[in-house]
């Protein structure tokens, strides 16, 4: 219990701050355009620099974590993130304010890489379901924390005043990160080209190759429609007001907390029974599957539908401890890394062709209510061809 309240807290405070400087923008765009006078456009280059930089440097994380430690390497680049809040809360036009987000998002690209390699090389590969998750019940607490607490403290401080408080929480966290214990002989002492090399075998992998489509399109597609497309399908198919449809996002985020804290808690006792972890998580692939069949056809209610959607996907997360155990503890790094960078540019890859195709299909004669429709569907194909793909891998590993 004592290792775990050195380890487990001071690693998901990190992916706490992670979640909070993510969700940041959407609170204060509103202050940031009438300060600067930042159009729509702007706005979104904007908040792009930082998945731009987050997802950039993940295959090059994997490597330092597993080199120098992950204490080392989250410690550093929170510094990193702190620097780009300072710097956020001096900028004064759209190429600062840019460059700023940019190294905050180099700055959090670590929180959950890290804690999940902390934990892989701390505790037994049976344990990490339910360790990542608890971790990933934090990263949810910040995204609720970037919802109306943080509206009301920008209100109070203004959003400048506020960015150099989340410096500050950012700067305490590197510290505690950087003071958890290290177990000695787990970090990794082969050469530059030997780590890349390894790197390049874990790509090279049939083992990561089972997981990685399913979590691109699964776990990818999932963050795409909650960072983007979810609010705009909810007004142009459901009629929801742009207030409806924000509110119904906060609480597909609880949805998101309930679902990592049924990991947490669910993975043992469901082990104990005879259902592994792998397991687990495919049920819970297959019911979102489902739910998105519901969606796409028009079946059932809504607003339920995409609350239940935010349960049963967070559960993914699985995928990260389950190829990890496939792997020794001295490469989960490079392992968690990759899978994240694979979610990511699913993500990216996702938003981009819905907006392609949305604009195509409108542009053609098409509604837009038909034209959400038919990318929902790609969508849930993409998603259903990743899950069979893994099963059918899945069983091929077994034997």
């Amino acid at each position: 219990m004592h290792l775990a309240f050195r380890l487990l807290i001071p690693f998901a405070a990190g992916y706490f701050v992670s979640f909070l400087l993510r969700n940041v923008n959407a609170i204060i765009a509103p202050d940031l355009s009438a300060a600067l006078g930042l159009s729509a456009a702007d706005l979104g280059v904007l908040t792009a620099a930082y998945f731009l930089t987050f997802a950039s440097i993940q295959l090059p994380l994997g490597i330092l974590l597993d080199h120098y430690g992950a204490r080392r390497v989250e410690a550093f680049l929170l510094l990193i993130a702190a620097l780009g809040c300072i710097g956020f809360a001096l900028g004064t036009n759209l190429f600062e304010l840019v460059g700023a987000r940019a190294l905050i998002g180099l700055g959090v690209s670590a929180c959950l890489m890290a804690s999940f390699k902390v934990l892989a090389v701390w505790y037994p590969p049976e344990r990490l379901p339910s360790l990542n998750a608890a971790v990933m019940v934090a990263g949810g607490l910040g995204a609720l924390a970037a919802t109306t607490p943080l509206a009301r403290g920008v209100d109070w401080l203004g959003w400048r005043h506020m960015f150099f408080v989340l410096a500050a929480l950012t700067t305490l966290v590197a510290i505690v990160v950087f003071t958890t214990p290290e177990k000695p002989n787990t970090r990794s002492t082969e050469s530059f080209k030997r780590q890349l090399q390894a790197l390049a075998d874990i790509l090279k992998s049939s083992v990561f190759w089972t997981y990685a489509p399913m979590t691109a399109s699964g776990l990818g597609g999932f963050v795409a429609l909650q960072g983007l497309w979810a609010v705009p399908w909810l007004m142009d198919v459901s009629g929801e007001t742009r207030d409806g449809a924000a509110f119904h996002m906060l609480l597909t985020t609880v949805a998101m907390v309930c679902g990592w804290l049924a990991t947490a808690t669910l993975v043992d006792p469901l082990r104990r029974l005879g259902v592994s972890p792998g397991q687990f998580m495919t049920i819970c692939n297959l019911i979102g599957l489902l739910l998105m069949g519901c969606l796409w056809l028009g079946v059932g209610d809504t607003r339920l539908i995409w609350f239940l959607r935010g349960v049963f996907y967070a559960v993914g997360n699985i995928a990260f401890a389950d190829l990890t155990a496939r792997f020794a503890p001295t490469l989960a790094g490079r392992v968690n890394t990759a899978l994240n960078f694979c979610t990511f540019m699913g993500a990216f890859g996702v938003q981009i062709g819905y907006g392609i195709l949305l604009n195509s299909l409108t542009q053609s004669g098409w509604t837009l209510v038909q034209s959400h429709q038919v990318a929902f569907g790609i969508l849930t194909v993409l998603q259903g061809a990743g899950l069979f793909w893994y099963l059918l891998k899945v069983r091929t590993l077994k034997r």
